[in-house]
């Protein structure tokens, strides 16, 4: 079959091309944001518009326009909603064995502010599931923890998103960052110390910028200390495992580490007064039952485990063992037959496209597992413990679809070229470039929902625009990938996954507009601080950097 070469200006007229190009984004988040309808007819109708601009416009064959969305579909079921049904399976397993009021038991005893147990569970739990495997589980499993311990669901799912920024540019053992230096040719250590040193800074605010979306500037503050304990804790141990040790576990450490500072921290500092919701405000206070080790470690040990099994399914022997289970098909009629080339690329690469069915390699298998050892852990039989996993399945059906639409989306947009457009009108910023180059990571994690996916599509794009314009080639990759992190919360799979585990499905299009300013300011930030590396603290880069 013959190659189909990628064309970016279709129109022969680049601001028609970039405008079509941007219609099926603009589609989906106009229905989100302005009409409201639900998201999975959002995303069905912006993957229809994909599919027409693709076919009309950049006249893919068809063909190609159905591999590249069934390529997208069997990603979503493997990669990304099996990976949430498995963290919201987990959830459930601890309510329907009642041990989740321990869970909440555990954390109360620990502190009964709102604001801090944000921080406990949002910001320090969630980079450690990142880190960990990401795909959705995060954001899925502390929205479910916080929502069972009496926090707003669609506040939670706002939280949760931002808290799910910091940490995903070493999301799933440090994927992002092995993948930015796959397409580029830079070095790892360089890139992983370079981002280091970006999102640090970020990582420090973001406790009190989480507080802040729950309470008052003024309630925000009578928690400073714990905020800055948080933000200490995970910027500097961001900075130091990034920088000197490696960058596989550098979400791990910092959430971790994190974790505990604040554990211990609040037994030493307590806030004034306890911060309770208005509607919590006229309820007796909460007498917390005494637990013993056991018990809070019994209770806890669902998400122990998930942890556990998602960390050892990104062991790198367990990886390489378990990938050879995984059926892998070229996708007929797309493998090695689209050609993307310059300015996109420095020579022409054929995509490849491979089907990948991880039956057993995705991380939802882990997570999956994790539910079923959980199940006869918690006391629950076997069969129990199945029919809660057809009642997780059932309820979150629409999410699926949802989460199906999104990603073949994203995989047309990518195939057809669509993404490199977009990046491209980017690119003719000059001197702001620092700035708009930060929001193509940006973009393009908005588009594909992974930081991974975002290095895969522009890390080479940065490489060659910043060689172009006089710039280190490795400050830019490392801004796509920085950038890129915020794109996350506005992703139009993680508003889903988030209204999902949520409960509150239907309400993607509120999310999205509660989420956007904060995405969109911090990306912001992300570019301010690249810029300055750019061109007044240029030695804040890596060059030949080693870890110890």
């Amino acid at each position: 079959m013959q190659t189909w070469v990628q064309n970016y200006n279709p129109l022969n007229n680049e601001v028609l091309s970039t405008i079509v190009s941007a219609l099926p984004v603009l589609v989906l988040f106009y229905l989100l944001a302005i009409k409201k309808i639900a998201g999975h007819w959002a995303a069905i109708s912006g993957l229809v518009t994909a599919i027409l601009v693709a076919l009309v416009v950049f006249r893919m064959p068809p063909t190609m326009v159905l591999g590249a969305t069934a390529h997208g579909a069997v990603y979503a079921a493997f990669w990304i909603a099996w990976v949430v049904v498995g963290a919201v399976f987990v959830y459930d397993l601890t309510v329907e064995s009642g041990h989740f009021e321990t869970i909440k038991g555990s954390i109360g005893g620990l502190t009964d502010d709102r604001r801090l147990q944000l921080l406990l569970i949002a910001f320090a739990f969630g980079a450690v599931l990142e880190g960990a495997g990401g795909g959705g589980a995060p954001v899925a499993v502390t929205a479910s923890m916080m929502i069972g311990l009496g926090f707003r669901p669609f506040e939670t799912a706002v939280v949760c998103l931002m808290a799910n920024t910091a940490p995903v540019a070493w999301g799933g053992m440090g994927n992002p960052v092995r993948t930015l230096a796959a397409v580029t040719g830079l070095p790892e250590s360089d890139l992983s110390a370079t981002m280091g040193r970006i999102l640090p800074p970020i990582a420090l605010i973001l406790p009190f910028w989480m507080v802040k979306t729950q309470v008052s500037w003024k309630d925000t503050w009578k928690v400073w200390p714990g905020c800055l304990a948080a933000g200490v804790g995970f910027a500097g141990l961001q900075f130091f495992w990034s920088n000197f040790i490696d960058a596989s576990l550098v979400d791990i450490v910092s959430g971790m580490g994190a974790l505990l500072i604040c554990a211990v921290f609040f037994k030493i500092w307590k806030p004034k007064e306890v911060f309770r919701f208005p509607e919590e405000r006229n309820q007796a206070k909460t007498v917390w039952k005494k637990y013993t080790t056991g018990q809070v470690f019994h209770a806890w040990s669902p998400f122990l485990l998930i942890a556990a099994f998602v960390v050892l399914w990104g062991l790198p022997p367990v990886k390489k063992a378990i990938s050879g289970t995984s059926v892998q098909v070229p996708v007929p009629g797309l493998h090695l037959l689209v050609t993307r080339t310059a300015p996109v690329v420095t020579t022409d690469v054929q995509e490849k496209a491979i089907f990948d069915f991880a039956w057993l390699a995705s991380v939802g298998t882990a997570t999956f597992l994790a539910g079923v050892v959980a199940g006869p852990v918690l006391g629950l039989s076997i069969p129990v413990t199945f029919r809660v996993f057809r009642k997780t399945c059932y309820r979150m059906r629409t999410g699926f679809l949802a989460i199906m639409a999104m990603i073949c989306l994203a995989y047309v947009v990518r195939y057809c070229g669509m993404d490199a457009v977009m990046g491209l009108a980017m690119t003719k910023t000059g001197v702001f470039y620092p700035i708009f180059g930060t929001l193509i990571g940006w973009m393009g994690v908005a588009l594909s929902g992974t930081d991974a996916g975002s290095n895969a599509l522009f890390g080479n794009l940065q490489v060659v625009t910043a060689n172009k314009l006089g710039l280190s080639p490795v400050l830019m990759a490392a801004a796509n990938s920085t950038g890129g992190v915020m794109g996350k919360m506005v992703g139009a799979q993680s508003l889903i996954i988030a209204c999902v585990a949520a409960g509150i499905e239907g309400r993607e299009g509120d999310l999205f507009r509660a989420v956007f300013k904060h995405g969109l300011v911090l990306a912001a930030l992300i570019g301010l601080i690249v810029t300055l590396y750019a061109y007044v603290l240029p030695g804040m880069v890596a060059h030949n950097h080693h870890f110890w």
